[in-house]
This record gives structure tokens, C-alpha cells and sequence, in this order.
């Protein structure tokens, strides 16, 4: 078995095309991958094919980067020929050889449909591609609600019961600890089991600057005595506007300014003509997949994250 990077070369790219997009798992079209390719979000080194002695492709992997990444960020398909008599072998195999090539070990994401274990075949191709990420490194797993809202679910207005603010550097790295404590994305919580909460913080600062919204975007969210009750940073992906990150400071929960603070990102994003909003949040966490809900964000999948132990 041979594990190699795709070249350069037109016709290794014609290679990568050609491969069906089949199977259970939801794979990228031929000019999905185009438009990826063409966008630096995909590229040759980051294409990685698995051949028999013959050279025939046995399995694809598509790793995806921002226009600027230096590595790739997160593994987008992965896709092993049906004839394969031990699929998670191969897949792993060709994970560990672009692991190795990267340096790095980027998350898993798995676009599913809801409902996806009540479909044996469907589990089934799920199953392997778990097992190959799990020997690879990625063994931490997280499920995630992705939610999307358009300007037919509409805005709500303003109640007064928030005031936004701009805030500095030092000041949102503060809301970030406040808000960690307490929280129930697992994300947090796994990581403050090997970090403190200011450390943490930083890295999510750095995270959101780094993503293409703009820093003028965020929001400090006060009650009107100036108390302040939580943080709202709209963002965008590479493709759509983006929630970001919001959360309510932990003695000011369980009143309903959760919604609040949502409102203020949807009404900004949509003042700017935004189409679609997208966001995601951990399926566990009932109280922010609720405030998605009133807000007439619909669930458009289900994204399984696999991920190495510690990220970011």
C-alpha cells in the first residue's frame, strides 16, 4: 500500500476529481473540490491518495485550510473503495501518513444527517471512519448541532433589557474567564482540565481574531446599572456570517438574556445583508440549542468532531 500527497501535476489532480463522490457519508462533489482547490481552502499536498501496488486510488482524504493556513485545519472527506476488506486500516494508514506530513493533527469533521445512528449502513461507514481516526490520534469526540438562520426566520428588536458596548483587549480576555465557569461546551470544560481559565481565554482571544469577522464586530453585553451580563462576538466563516461565540456571565444565567445577546448577533449580521447565518453548538448543550430554536435558527446537520486530546 502506498500513502501519497497528490502533486501538482494537472492529471494527479484529475485523479482526485475523478474519485466517486458515493457511499453513506456525504462526500464532496468533483466541483465542490474545484471550487476549494481554486479558493487555497484545498490543495495538492493537502490531497492524499491510498494505492495498490497496480496504482489504482483505494481512498481519498481531503484536508481543508483557510486561504492563509500554513496547515490544514480540519480533515473534510475520507473515503475508502467499497472492495477494501479492512477499510479502518487503510483509512488510518493514510491519516498517519498525512499527519506525519503536516505536523500536526487536525480534527475529524463528519457531516451527518439527524437520526444518522438509526440507519445501519450509514452507521456502519461512520463506525470505520471512528475507529481509523481513534488509532490515528483524534480520540476525543464531540457532537455538534450545525444551525443556520435566513432572513425568513426574521429579527427580534431590541428590549432594553442589554447594553452593547465595545470593550478592550483586556476586558473581553476578562468576560472569556467569567463565562468559561461554569460552561457546557465540552470543549471548555476538557480543556480547563489541563489549563486555567485565563490561559484558556487567551487562546480563544487569538481563535476569534483569527477568524475572517472583524474585531470591531464584538460586543460586551451590560445590564443597564452597568453589571456586565455576558459577551457577543459575531463572526463569519470563509463562506457565510458565523455566531461566533456569546455567553452570559454565570450569576446572571437562567433569566432569558441568553436570547437577548443572540438577538443582538442575528440583528447585526442581518443589518449587513447577511443571507445566512451559521452556527453550531454542542448537542448536549440544551439551554443554547433552545435559544437557537426561538430564534428560528433550523438544524442542518449534525457534525461529529473527532479531535486529538488537546487542540488549539
Amino acid at each position: 500500500m502506498i500513502f501519497r500527497a497528490a502533486t501538482a501535476d494537472p492529471a494527479d489532480i484529475d485523479r482526485a476529481l475523478a474519485y466517486p463522490a458515493d457511499g453513506p457519508v456525504a462526500a464532496l462533489t468533483a466541483e465542490k473540490v474545484r471550487e476549494e482547490l481554486a479558493g487555497n481552502r484545498f490543495r495538492p499536498e493537502w490531497t492524499w491518495f491510498a494505492e495498490d501496488a497496480d496504482g489504482e486510488v483505494l481512498a481519498r482524504a481531503l484536508w481543508w485550510g483557510r486561504a492563509d493556513s500554513e496547515r490544514p485545519i480540519a480533515l473534510d472527506c475520507l473515503q475508502v473503495q467499497a472492495s477494501v476488506a479492512d477499510p479502518a486500516a487503510v483509512a488510518a494508514g493514510l491519516l498517519a501518513a498525512g499527519h506525519a506530513a503536516f505536523g500536526n493533527l487536525p480534527d475529524y469533521n463528519i457531516s451527518l444527517p439527524r437520526g444518522w445512528r438509526d440507519e445501519p449502513e450509514l452507521a456502519a461507514a461512520v463506525a470505520w471512519r471512528q475507529e481509523a481516526a481513534y488509532r490515528t490520534g483524534l480520540t476525543r469526540e464531540i457532537e455538534r448541532l450545525r444551525y443556520e438562520w435566513t432572513p425568513a426566520a426574521g429579527t427580534t428588536e431590541p428590549t432594553g433589557r442589554l447594553v452593547y458596548r465595545d470593550g478592550t483587549d483586556e476586558e473581553f480576555l476578562d468576560a472569556f474567564v467569567r463565562l468559561s465557569a461554569g460552561s457546557l461546551d465540552l470543549h471548555t470544560q476538557t480543556e480547563l482540565q489541563s489549563m486555567d481559565a485565563e490561559q484558556l481565554a487567551r487562546e480563544d482571544v487569538e481563535f476569534y481574531l483569527d477568524c475572517p469577522g472583524e474585531r470591531s464586530w464584538w460586543r460586551l453585553a451590560h445590564l443597564p446599572d452597568g453589571t456586565l451580563a455576558g459577551m457577543a462576538i459575531p463572526s463569519a466563516t470563509p463562506y457565510h456570517r458565523n455566531v461566533g461565540y456569546l455567553g452570559v456571565v454565570p450569576e446572571q444565567r437562567g433569566q432569558g438574556l441568553i436570547d437577548e445577546i443572540l438577538g443582538e448577533i442575528t440583528r447585526f449580521h442581518a443589518s449587513q445583508g447577511a443571507e445566512r447565518i451559521t452556527a453550531t453548538t454542542d448537542s448536549v448543550n440544551a439551554p443554547m440549542a433552545a435559544a437557537f430554536d426561538r430564534a428560528g435558527y433550523q438544524v442542518t446537520e449534525i457534525r461529529l468532531v473527532l479531535e486529538a486530546p488537546s487542540t488549539r
